[in-house]
């Protein structure tokens, strides 16, 4: 499995503290599965054209000294869009793995028309928007997700988020299911958060194929520079009701 979406890189944002704390991370991450981990912490939209922060190149290079085996790191950012991206975005200094691929984010109460604007203005520099966990927004449906998604965005969503109760894990699942997702991730904060804990819940939901090209196969494209693939809805699921009625031959 692939995790591009991670906040490992110690002591930069809201995540990892400490190197110590990043390998145990890493380490667990290796015991459940995942080969390849993309750091990505927060970034300013006004900070992109300047790159990774001294702070985070020297966090790199601490984390990279000490990474286990089993995993291999990649470079990005989570880009928080409080403005137009410059055009020096193109340079690709914050994208995954130095591909055309940019994770971006917003405020949680934005509305639906300004995140078309500014994704659509991230394609414009050339870059693909990697849309951070949609269900975290209040503007979020499955018509709203389309509809960013139609622009040409990849949509990320959390893999915690699938298996929580009421709105936030509501939402995520319908996106899952409508075949809407491209890629989960993680988002670990050095916690106990892994792109692994998806796997029982699609499997769960007879999602075997949709797993392997959430996890795996879509987040290799990414890092590889090359074009996503379609991922199909998760097969409808009949109620009990359903199961009764076809062992009495009502259908």
């Amino acid at each position: 499995m692939i995790d591009l979406h991670s906040h490992v890189l110690p002591g930069v944002d809201d995540g990892s503290r400490t190197v110590a704390q990043s390998v145990r991370v890493l380490r667990t991450f290796a015991a459940r599965g995942v080969t390849d981990v993309a750091c990505t912490p927060h970034l300013l939209a006004s900070r992109v054209e300047d790159g990774w922060p001294a702070t985070y190149e020297a966090a790199w290079d601490e984390l990279l000294a000490a990474s286990p085996d089993g995993v291999t790191l990649h470079r990005g950012a989570e880009v928080m869009l409080d403005r137009p991206l410059p055009a020096a975005a193109a340079e690709r200094k914050v994208t995954l793995g130095g591909s055309r691929y940019l994770l971006v984010e917003f405020p949680r109460m934005v509305p639906a028309n300004i995140v078309a604007r500014a994704l659509a203005e991230v394609i414009h520099v050339g870059l693909v928007p990697v849309l951070a966990h949609p269900e975290r927004y209040s503007s979020c449906t499955v018509e709203t997700v389309r509809a960013w998604r139609d622009l040409g965005s990849v949509i990320q969503v959390d893999a915690t988020t699938v298996s929580m109760p009421r709105h936030r894990g509501e939402r995520a699942r319908s996106l899952v299911r409508a075949g809407l997702a491209d890629i989960l991730a993680g988002d670990n904060h050095g916690d106990d958060r892994s792109v692994a804990n998806a796997l029982e819940w699609l499997t769960e939901s007879d999602g075997a194929d949709q797993a392997l090209l959430l996890l795996e196969t879509n987040p290799r494209a990414i890092l590889d520079d090359h074009q996503t693939y379609e991922v199909d809805p998760l097969p409808a699921r009949r109620g009990l009701w359903g199961g009764v009625r076809r062992l009495l031959g009502s259908e």
